[in-house]
Formats: C-alpha cells, sequence, structure tokens
C-alpha cells in the first residue's frame, strides 16, 4: 500500500506531497527471546565486542531478513539496491549471498558474491581507524562456523571478505569495513577531502592503483533544512515574494540579496535572544542538578548578553575535534571575552562517547573554566546536548566554529546548520569547509599540519585562531553604519546563505546519491541478476582470469612520443 503524506516546511505552510517511507526498528527484548538474547539491544555503547558483533549480526541478517518479510506482507517490490553506511550493517551482505546460494538460484558463492556486490553502496564515514569496527578473527569464526547465521555460506570465505590481507594489515582480526568495500560494487565518502582520506587510508585493498585511481568516490553529507532552518529566517527570503520549498535549486536563497540590512540585523538579535533565554534556563537548571541553591543563582539571569557577538561549538567530543583548543591560552580567551566595549561570548555544548574517558575530561576541563565567576556570564557549557537545545542554538550563533584536526572530520554538519540560518563559519579547512568555503562566506582558521609535535601544532592553530577572532571577526561584527547595522558582516551573512544555501542541503545529497550511486548501482544489478545469468558468467570469467594471470607476462615494451600541432 503506498501512503503519502503532506511536507510541511518551517512556516506551516504544505507544500509537497512525499511517500511515506518504512522504517523498520529491530529489538531483541522480546517475551520469547533467552535472557542473553533479549540484552543484545539493551544499549548503543559500552557492552564489549562480543555484544557489539551480535548487535551487528542483528541488524545485517536481521534487518535483510525484516525487509523480506514486510515486501511479503504489504507486496512492496523487493530493493535492487541496498545501501549500507558504515560496516555496521555488512552482514547484510553475507546474508544476500546465502539467499542466492540456498535458494532456488543455487548460485556458487562467487556467483552469489557478484549479484550481491553489483547492487550494493558503501559509505565509509570515519577517517580514523580507530572508529572502525574490528573484531577478533577467531570470535567472527566462532559465529560463523557450526550453527552460523548464514547455514551454506562457509565461514573462510566469510572470513576472508573482512582479512586485513594486505601490506600494513593485521591479520588476527575482521574488519568490517574491509568487507564493506569488497561486499560493494561503489564507495564513496562523505566530502571531497574525506573521499582523498579514504583512497589513501584503504588502498591496501588495491595494491597495484595509484591512490588517486582507487575507486572510493565523495558525496558531500547536507542536512534537512525544514528541520534546521528558523521560521524567522525563512520569513526574510518569503518577504521578498521566494517561495520556500525547502529545494536546493538557489532562487529561494538567492532572494537574501534583496532584504534590507536592518532587517537582516533584527531578525539575528531576535534570535540571538531566543538563544540566551534558552541557555539560561538550561544554565539555571544544571547548576541546580549539581546541587546549588536558587539563593547562589543570581547571576544566571545576567548570563549572556543578545548584544553580543555569540560563538557556537556543539558537536561530539571526541579528541580529534579538539573541544579546548579555545582554552591553549586562558589569558587570550578571557580578554577577549570581557572586552568592555567589543566582547564576545560563546555558548559550547556536547557529549562524549560513553567508553571515551578522554573526552569527558575534556569536557570538565571546559565547565571548570566555564565555572569561573569572573566570565560565567560570557560562556556557557550547556550539558546534555540535543535536538531540543540546538534548535534555537543554531539560528542564534553569529559564528560557528569548529577546530578539528585535520584531515580527521570526515565531514562534519554542525557549520551547516548554522549557514542556513545565515552564521558564518569559523573553521579548519576540514571536511565540507575545505571544498566549500570562497572567501566570503566566513574564515578558514590556517593549519599547521606536517607539525608532528601535537603540543606545538595545537598551540600554533590555537594562536591563528585568537588572530582572527581578534584581528577579523571581532572588528567586523562591531563596525556598524548609521543605521547601527554593521554593512561588511551583512553581506558575509546574504553572501552566507545565497552560496551555501543549495549547497548544504540533504536534498541536494540524497540527488547526488541516486544519479552518481543509486541508478548507476540498480542498472548493474538489472544487468547481472535478472536470470542470475550475468552474475555467473561474470564470476566465470574472473575465475579464468585468476587461474591463467601466473603465465602473463610482458615480454616487449615500447613508449612513443607523440605531439600535435
Amino acid at each position: 500500500r503506498r501512503r503519502h503524506t503532506r511536507f510541511r516546511n518551517v512556516t506551516g505552510v504544505q507544500t509537497c506531497a512525499l511517500p511515506i517511507l518504512p522504517l523498520l526498528l529491530l529489538d531483541t527484548d522480546v517475551e520469547a527471546n533467552a535472557p542473553v538474547e533479549r540484552e543484545v539491544t539493551d544499549r548503543l555503547y559500552g557492552g564489549g565486542e562480543e555484544h557489539r558483533l551480535l548487535q551487528e549480526l542483528l541488524l545485517g541478517i536481521g534487518g535483510v531478513r525484516a525487509i523480506r518479510a514486510y515486501c511479503a506482507i504489504t507486496g512492496h517490490p523487493a530493493p535492487e539496491v541496498f545501501h549500507s553506511n558504515e560496516g555496521h550493517a555488512g552482514f547484510s551482505g553475507i546474508e544476500r549471498i546465502r539467499e542466492l546460494m540456498v535458494g532456488a538460484e543455487s548460485m556458487s558463492f562467487d556467483a552469489a558474491l557478484e549479484a550481491v556486490r553489483a547492487g550494493t553502496v558503501f559509505t565509509t564515514h570515519t577517517p580514523v581507524p580507530a572508529g572502525i569496527d574490528r573484531f577478533p578473527r577467531e570470535l567472527v569464526e566462532q559465529y560463523f562456523g557450526g550453527s552460523s547465521p548464514t547455514p551454506g555460506v562457509p565461514v573462510d570465505r566469510v572470513l576472508a571478505l573482512g582479512a586485513e590481507d594486505y601490506e600494513g594489515g593485521d591479520a588476527g582480526v575482521f574488519n568490517m569495513a574491509v568487507m564493506g568495500f569488497r561486499l560493494a560494487q561503489r564507495a564513496n565518502g562523505v566530502s571531497q577531502l574525506h573521499g582523498h582520506v579514504s583512497r589513501g587510508m584503504f588502498n591496501g585493498l588495491w595494491p597495484a592503483f595509484d591512490e588517486a585511481e582507487v575507486p572510493i568516490t565523495s558525496i558531500t553529507n547536507g542536512v534537512h533544512a525544514p528541520t534546521w532552518v528558523a521560521p524567522e529566517v525563512v520569513a526574510l527570503a518569503e518577504a521578498q515574494g521566494a517561495d520556500y520549498h525547502g529545494d536546493d535549486t538557489g532562487a529561494f536563497w538567492a532572494a537574501f540579496d534583496k532584504v534590507p540590512g536592518p532587517d537582516v540585523w533584527r531578525t539575528k538579535r531576535a534570535l540571538r535572544e531566543r538563544l540566551v533565554d534558552d541557555a539560561r534556563r538550561r544554565l539555571r537548571k544544571s547548576w541546580e542538578k549539581r546541587g546549588a541553591s536558587p539563593a547562589e543563582l543570581g547571576w544566571v539571569d545576567d548570563a549572556l548578553d543578545p548584544d553580543v557577538l555569540t560563538i557556537g561549538f556543539a558537536r561530539r567530543v571526541p579528541t580529534y575535534k579538539r573541544l579546548t583548543l579555545m582554552l591553549r591560552d586562558p589569558a587570550r580567551l578571557k580578554k577577549l571575552l570581557l572586552d568592555p566595549e567589543r566582547p564576545i561570548q560563546l555558548v559550547i555544548a556536547g557529549k562524549a562517547h560513553p567508553a571515551d574517558e578522554t573526552g569527558k575530561r575534556l569536557i570538565q576541563e571546559m565547565v571548570r573554566f566555564a565555572d569561573d565567576p569572573e566570565i560565567r556570564h560570557r560562556i556557557a557549557f550547556l550539558p546534555n546536548y540535543d535536538i531540543a537545545m540546538a534548535q534555537p542554538l543554531y539560528p542564534g550563533c553569529d559564528v560557528w566554529l569548529n577546530n578539528p584536526l585535520r584531515p580527521y572530520e570526515a565531514c562534519g554538519t554542525s557549520g551547516m546548520k548554522a549557514a542556513l540560518n545565515g552564521g558564518l563559519n569559523l573553521s579548519i579547512l576540514d571536511g565540507w569547509w575545505d571544498e566549500w568555503y570562497d572567501g566570503n562566506n566566513g574564515w578558514a582558521i590556517p593549519s599547521a599540519d606536517g607539525i608532528e609535535d601535537a603540543d606545538r601544532r595545537d598551540d600554533l592553530e590555537a594562536n591563528a585562531l585568537y588572530d582572527l577572532l581578534e584581528g577579523e571577526v571581532v572588528p567586523r561584527f562591531y563596525e556598524n553604519n548609521d543605521e547601527g547595522v554593521p554593512p561588511r558582516w551583512i553581506e558575509m551573512v546574504r553572501h552566507t546563505l545565497k552560496s551555501l544555501g543549495p549547497k548544504v542541503l540533504a536534498t541536494r545529497q540524497v540527488r547526488d546519491y541516486v544519479r552518481e550511486l543509486y541508478a548507476p548501482a540498480a542498472h548493474t544489478a538489472r544487468a547481472l541478476n535478472s536470470d542470475y545469468a550475468g552474475a555467473r558468467e561474470l564470476s566465470g570469467w574472473k575465475q579464468s582470469v585468476r587461474e591463467a594471470w601466473p603465465a602473463v607476462r610482458v615480454e616487449h615494451g615500447k613508449s612513443e612520443e607523440h605531439t600535435s600541432e
């Protein structure tokens, strides 16, 4: 049954009808399961290697079976293309191989592998090796041997798919990302720079290829505008006759060129004021939870100021994102916060991975700094970062700060949400900012690439951050004209909306996936899988090449140089 819903944008106007797509949620906490089975989905992180492996077996193998059951019940057509985001769902490919091997098709493993690969897309999301799930080979062998969840699929073939059997690899581990690449005919990173990093990171899978020829492309992430664009921002363009559809045609975003500067400035101040009110409420609640009495919290009523340049920083807190880089020179930062004529204020939010003790310590360091009575009216750390907190945060900030250790930011989307609300990015050239910074839509923090001393690198990049704030960001924000508006700042806001608005959207991202990966994968899958003869023929040809390859040799080579007039 095909159902549709009306899609509402942030102003509440009905725009277009979109199909409702099924979201299948897998949960093992049902009475029919044994206690050990019911615990598989009891947490997201922190259960140990075997617990994580069980979750990924459920997601991959159980996910395919859930899709098959849904299609059988509803009559929904079976999917032609499977997209595995990271290796977490990688075992879905093993289950699809099993279906072809033990089903009516009775295919060999090699033929089934070709059929599955043709219709599989794999996306790697991390440039950090530690972010990839790797399990002891013996643990994977334990689960796929004997009473395997995919009976009929040889355990040695499963193990070979995840083997790091290349120079520099670890023979004792099963790598989920490696399996993901081997099960997919098309693969990508999530920004242009991340694609480049991934081609180097996984070059060992294609040892005869130059890095540029490794078959990993890139599609840059995007964000969902109706969720993140403030209604007041939409209203500015609609007052100029623009028609907001949440699309990426650029026509809506170009309308901001016509919005009068005072209107932009008043709107941003109203959004800043909303953020200040929300932050004060959250600060009070946080301090009360920490044991402070109401008599101690009078200062919260004056914390932050809707007329002060507001810089936001909110994200997960792994080490490479460097939450505390801004604290490298506390005295210099305090001077910026407390400047009597042109102060700045910081609103910071974040969460650490439950198992990341270093990330937790970074948050503790930031909280200690923000608690200082001298500056606590100019800096707020908001705990328990979530969507409800984020929705006033992104529109309310004038500048969005991002200072990861380059090139470890695969994409990063927080700055995209700020840009959709006229926030100017102040960021290391990493992830999406590396490809879309143009010199007029924010600032690029110079990075000290190649400096191996981590402390020295942090000092250099922190000083570059302070220099930008002192020399460019702060003066431009406070340089007002006769109307009380900073004209150069407003021009950067307009340019940000016009240049980045059409690019950072999820609609653009999905279109790129469809055109560049999904449609080609569907075409290849149909060519191989219409009657599976193509898959059998391809696997047979590959086998013959492998067998004959040792006899191939180059007996003579000749190079000629040609010139054209």
